[in-house]
């Protein structure tokens, strides 16, 4: 067991792409956790699509040995998607290095990150990363850190993550800048906070934990308070990255358990693990649950894959709890799955690994949020799907989450950036500047910000503005349910739920995009988008005509007009019975277009 004041537990926090991992990978290096032959960049992600975007998504622990003191290093994701992944690291730790790129300074996620971290009361240590770079301006950075967070950037660290310099110095500043745990009784009941739990095919479920008092020792028996269960544990380890196998861990140390839990569910984030007939009187307060923001319909385009799918999102469930599905079936694209996700990125991830790694081909609904639903009755209800309104008799009204949103821009961009906010229905709370940046706060309607407003920000501001949001609260809104009809039937995977001023524009939009899709058959096809059962916007697909008329040679124009005749009658028919078949690329890019 390590003694107390010899553990520095610690997380790094920064905006995407400030160079977190390439940062952990110095340390790693430095303190000779793998030896070089062992090291590769990024060792932290571990995943293959982490890797191709440069990008972390889950965050990563690693335990460091440095002048007889044990450094616990969490790397956690920039991106707002994975929020929920920094909040719950934090929690483990006592410190926090905030690194900030010299090139391009204090950006929105680090603001969110660096007030998640003061907010539980963390010390934190600045870091002026990439210092290598000809456009580093470190002294401009420094004043930036202090003007804008209020931090102190007199002592702030140097350094270069891609030349290791300044990491000797970064080293011993964790070891006298950063506190040990403050509290801990090795005596005490045990008690201990799960951080993560993921699942490993030979060991079943593994748990991260950190030690608050007591210790955990292989094979004595634990309870997980949330849930009640109990287990026998098997193993208990330290990550260096690689797993290896410890006797025991003690108050303020990071380690994994394996116990024989069959499911990631079971081992909740946020539940306290106690001993079993000797628990700790008070259990820790835990996170929030992680809510699903952005839902959408994944649907096999191949109908007999369907079980394929569920056993896919089953195993991906496994390692990602904030990922929720449950069945639905639709008319136009047979059986599937409703899911939630905790952002789009995280909705465009989870996709590409279903794709990527148990190779199924897959067709995804245009994404929506939860609306509330309150009906006449004083009932409440969450409307994941626009195709489940309930009819609009019975509706008192329908909210629609609401988030704040953070702008960091150059000042030339200003204009274009304020036009897109009022676009979206968004209303300017504050407009400062940090430096030569402006920094605007916005309240928007998540619906607005869901399908392309990220994309769109980064095209008007050439790449410079950086974004970032938390969820508010629901607020009523003029909300209508936009149905498109092909050929008089409803396509019910095509319905939105829409702001009654944007309305008429969408449908018009929708109309126009699916006569270019559609193929033509031997009737006409009418393509209307309706609210209720007003129609807003009409395309016609003209017939394919076969010329009947071709075998006549001169003649009496009555037999012309025979043949026409019924001709037409045939194709009056033929509308009434024929089905038309929307094939399945025309789907896929009509709800592209929606963000059009």
């Amino acid at each position: 067991m390590t003694p107390r004041d010899r553990i520095r537990n610690f997380s790094i926090v920064a905006h995407i792409d400030h160079g977190k991992s390439t940062l952990s990978d110095r340390l790693i290096q430095q303190t000779g956790a793998m030896t070089a032959r062992e090291m590769t960049s990024q060792v932290l992600d571990s995943m293959d699509i982490e890797k191709e975007r440069g990008i972390t998504i889950k965050a990563q622990t690693v335990r460091l040995e440095y002048k007889g003191h044990i450094l616990n290093l969490m790397d956690t994701p920039g991106h707002v998607d994975f929020a929920y992944e920094v909040s719950r690291s934090l929690a483990a730790c006592e410190g926090a290095l905030l690194v900030v790129d010299a090139s391009q300074g204090v950006e929105a996620q680090t603001l969110a990150n660096v007030y998640q971290a003061l907010d539980q009361d963390l010390e934190i240590v600045p870091v002026i990363n990439k210092i290598d770079l000809p456009a580093a301006e470190p002294e401009r950075v420094k004043a930036q850190i202090e003007e804008v967070i209020g931090l102190d950037a007199s002592n702030a660290i140097l350094a270069s993550g891609k030349t290791g310099e300044g990491i000797e110095e970064l080293l011993e500043a964790i070891i006298t800048r950063l506190p040990p745990p403050k509290t801990g009784d090795a005596e005490a009941p045990l008690k201990a906070l799960l951080v993560d739990a993921w699942y490993d095919s030979y060991l079943g479920v593994v748990v991260l934990f950190r030690v608050i008092d007591g210790v955990v020792r292989k094979g004595m028996r634990i309870k997980l308070m949330q849930t009640g269960a109990d287990y026998n544990v098997d193993t208990v380890g330290v990550l260096r990255p690689k797993r290896v196998d410890v006797a025991e861990l003690g108050p303020g140390e990071i380690g994994v358990l394996t116990a024989s839990i069959k499911e990631v569910a079971d081992a909740r984030v946020g539940d306290t693990i106690t001993e079993y007939r000797r628990e700790t009187a008070k259990a820790l307060p835990g996170f929030k649950p992680a809510q699903p923001v952005v839902f959408c319909g994944l649907f096999p385009q191949d109908a007999a894959n369907f079980e394929d799918l569920r056993a896919a999102m089953s195993r991906l469930r496994l390692n990602d709890a904030s990922f929720s599905f449950e069945m639905e079936t639709s008319a136009a694209l047979g059986f599937g799955f409703r899911c939630g996700f905790l952002g789009l990125l995280h909705l465009e991830i989870i996709q590409e690994r279903l794709t990527r790694e148990f190779d199924l081909d897959l067709i995804a609904t245009a994404p929506s949020v939860v609306y509330r639903v309150h009906m006449n009755d004083g009932e409440v209800r969450e409307l994941h799907n626009p195709a489940d309104l309930p009819d609009v008799v019975y509706i008192k009204e329908i909210e629609e989450p609401w988030i704040k949103a953070t702008i960091l821009t150059p000042d030339e961009y200003l204009g274009s950036i304020i036009k897109l906010c009022q676009d979206r229905r968004g209303v300017q709370k504050d407009l400062s500047y940090v430096g030569s940046r402006a920094m605007l706060v916005y309240e928007l309607p998540l619906n607005e910000v869901v399908f392309d407003f990220y994309d769109r920000l980064k095209s008007v501001s050439k790449g410079y503005a950086s974004f970032d949001y938390q969820l508010i609260d629901h607020r009523p809104g003029n909300l209508v349910k936009m149905s498109i009809l092909v050929n008089d039937e409803p396509v019910d995977a095509l319905a939105m739920l829409v702001h009654a001023g944007r309305a008429e524009s969408r449908g018009r939009a929708m109309c126009e995009k699916l006569k270019e899709l559609i193929p033509q058959h031997l009737f006409k096809i009418p393509i209307q988008a309706a609210i209720g059962g007003r129609i807003i916007a009409r395309e016609t697909i003209s017939a394919l005509r076969k010329d009947v008329t071709a075998k006549c040679y001169g003649g009496d124009i009555s037999r012309k007009r025979k043949l026409l005749d019924k001709q037409k009658e045939g194709k009056k028919k033929m509308r009434q019975f024929g089905k038309v078949e929307i094939p399945q690329e025309a789907f896929i890019a009509a709800l592209k277009m929606d963000g059009d």
